[in-house]
């Protein structure tokens, strides 16, 4: 069992930044991939970035490449997503999750998520 609380949304302007952290539970946090989703109002829950066990491997949706970038820190658990040059079509929860094997761009391959943290890019 893992549970994620994801920190550090909130409101900025475009072209502005914000760094987004998951804290994970558990003991076998190195052995999961770790994705980031996102869901707009009236939205899909749509994928962002992932990263498999030990942050060599890394995917990104084509939407957010080049500004965003996810990463990990096994030792503390700790799954992280910079997002650099936001705009407002980034406006959205955003939320991280957890699946036991490699990384993986569909929401439905992921066993657990957290309750997520609002993003909002003001123009």
């Amino acid at each position: 069992q893992v549970q994620l609380v994801e920190s550090g949304g909130g409101l900025v302007q475009a072209g502005g930044s914000l760094s987004l952290s998951c804290q994970a539970s558990g003991r076998t946090f190195s052995s999961y991939a770790m994705g980031w989703f996102r869901q707009a109002p009236g939205k899909e829950r749509e994928f962002v970035a992932t990263i498999n066990w030990n942050g060599d491997s890394t995917y990104y949706a084509d939407s957010v490449k080049g500004r965003f970038t996810i990463s990990r820190d096994n030792a503390k658990n700790t799954v992280y997503l910079q997002m650099n040059s936001l705009k407002p079509e980034d406006t959205a929860v955003y939320y991280c999750a957890a699946r036991a094997g490699g990384p993986y761009v569909s929401r439905y391959g992921y066993n657990y998520w957290g309750r997520g943290t609002q993003v909002t890019v003001s123009s």
